[in-house]
């Protein structure tokens, strides 16, 4: 299966998805983690983090495994195209869209925010608030984690996916 991560910076997807892949031992891939690498070494990123995302995580699944795609996924386009990664492995997926409600709760995460990869520069509040994230036109599971406790969500989510 394929849980693919969706949502504007801080609204805590990171924090939900890591904390879902270590509880059904899934493959983890964060695509700020493979842009970053990608900018150390010396390319200038654009889709490419998403390109090998969806390759690492097509394999990944054709082997059995439960892949957790986290990522800013702002666009129908990007959105389905990881559901593609799933139609074209054989396995269902499921979008989940991670929101926070409380524009002052989530202005202060991105404040806070402190990076945890080494050269990544997490965006400013002005970043995400011009950010061209685009409306849904599909079903999708939406947490709201200005109401939604962590645990909560990561229960929710199971429950969707039924492990």
């Amino acid at each position: 299966m394929l849980v693919i991560f969706s949502g504007l910076p801080a609204t805590g997807k990171t924090t939900i998805a890591r904390e879902l892949a270590a509880q059904v031992a899934a493959v983890y891939l964060r695509i700020d983690s493979i842009e970053q690498a990608l900018r150390d070494q010396g390319i200038r990123v654009e889709g490419e983090g998403y390109r090998a995302s969806h390759a690492i995580a097509e394999d990944n699944l054709r082997l059995g495994r439960i892949v957790v795609a986290d990522s800013v996924n702002p666009w129908p386009l990007t959105r389905a195209e990881w559901r593609a990664v799933a139609v074209r492995a054989g396995v269902p997926s499921i979008d989940v869209e991670i929101v926070c409600s409380d524009a002052e709760m989530h202005r202060q995460r991105v404040e806070q925010r402190v990076a945890d990869i080494p050269g990544h520069l997490p965006p400013s509040w002005d970043d995400v608030v011009r950010r061209d994230y685009r409306p849904w036109d599909s079903d999708r599971l939406q947490i709201d984690t200005a109401r939604v406790p962590i645990a909560e969500a990561v229960s929710r989510i199971r429950a969707t996916m039924r492990v």
